[in-house]
């Protein structure tokens, strides 16, 4: 991109943050062409083969026997890196209202959200529209989101909209529950005593983030959400009946449609790397639409505060002389900082690699 078209980009950059109203206010004001900073180029936007049906993805039932369910998980997270689950003892109205609470915030005009809007990641509530300050050559997608960050399970609910507050508070309780169940399972099928996750504090905070994907004037141009691991130790997901998840399975974007009453786990970038790979870390997108809006739910899980100043890498226990460790250890936060800068060619965790 020529030093023009930067300065351009970035110029056009600068006024959308500084309208503080993200993409609703774009589709608000009627717009039916993208803005520049929207359009990605072809060779990005290419995703054949495409749009398979998802009727492999791994489904844990939580409610089967713990040794059924060890070994789903096991084969779900080293071959998918995604699977939905079922019997996880969240109630559909707390999962209904969290996703119709986000709904609310994203819909209200611009000026109730405007005092949110930030891309500062070291504000514990924030608004923007892709989740942190993209550089002045980067391209942003189609989404808007709402993030509220919990370190070590807390956050002041005052600090959380009114809109929203009392569904987004009633939701996490219920993902630390999963968590700590997820944790044991896991640990598990690595191998490990039940506790083992648990006592690495290395899903200890969590990020909330209600993702709202407005209609896009011109779909085949953008992305909702383009393609990406996550850098967490593990996701969470719910989403509504729209639809345009699609994660990368044997060289296939396979569709991951909603279905009612389930949650979507998706192993991150950081517990493959603890894991020595016996776990992976698959990439996923979410398509643009002219149908919707589309809007969902993520819990990304990360380390505690204290877990935050220790250094991560392949669990000893995993490491042998016929399984050497296959990255060099690396601190969580310098981690985010290289997953913000590495662009689309290559997993951020492949710089770690020894």
């Amino acid at each position: 991109m020529s030093t023009a078209a930067v300065s351009d980009r970035a110029e056009e950059m600068k006024r959308f943050n500084e309208m503080k109203g993200g993409v609703k206010s774009l589709v608000d004001a009627g717009i039916t062409e993208l803005p520049t900073i929207f359009v990605h180029p072809p060779e990005i936007l290419e995703t054949k083969p495409n749009g398979v049906a998802d009727g492999d993805l791994p489904t844990v039932d939580f409610g089967a026997r713990r040794e059924v369910v060890v070994e789903s998980i096991r084969r779900a997270a080293s071959e998918w890196g995604f699977f939905r689950i079922t019997n996880h003892g969240v109630p559909a109205e707390v999962m209904d209202g969290v996703l119709a609470a986000g709904r609310r915030f994203h819909e209200q005009p611009t000026e109730e959200k405007a005092a949110l809007y930030s891309t500062d990641s070291r504000q514990s509530v924030r608004f923007n529209s892709n989740g942190h300050a993209l550089k002045d050559d980067d391209i942003a997608c189609w989404k808007d989101m709402l993030t509220c960050v919990y370190a070590d399970d807390r956050l002041d609910p005052a600090e959380i909209p009114p809109v929203c507050r009392r569904e987004f508070g009633e939701y996490v309780e219920h993902m630390v529950r999963v968590r700590e169940t997820l944790a044991e399972l896991l640990s598990e099928a690595l191998g490990l005593e039940s506790q083992h996750l648990s006592k690495m504090e290395c899903m200890k905070s969590e990020a909330l983030a209600c993702i709202y994907y407005p209609v896009c004037p011109e779909p085949a141009k953008t992305f909702g959400n383009s393609k990406h691991s996550d850098a967490t130790f593990l996701t969470l997901l719910i989403q509504d009946t729209v639809g345009g998840l699609q994660v990368l399975h044997d060289g296939r974007w396979v569709d991951v449609a909603p279905v009612a009453g389930t949650l979507i786990a998706n192993i991150g970038d950081l517990m493959q790397i603890i894991s020595n790979d016996k776990f992976v870390s698959v990439e996923h997108k979410v398509r643009a639409s002219t149908g919707g809006p589309r809007v969902s739910v993520a819990c990304f899980f990360t380390p505690s505060v204290k877990a935050m100043g220790k250094a991560f890498a392949p669990m000893k226990e995993l490491i042998s002389e016929e399984n050497p460790a296959l990255y060099r250890e690396f601190f969580f936060g310098e981690y985010c900082r290289h997953y913000k800068t590495k662009g689309y060619n290559r997993p951020a965790f492949s710089r770690y690699r020894i």
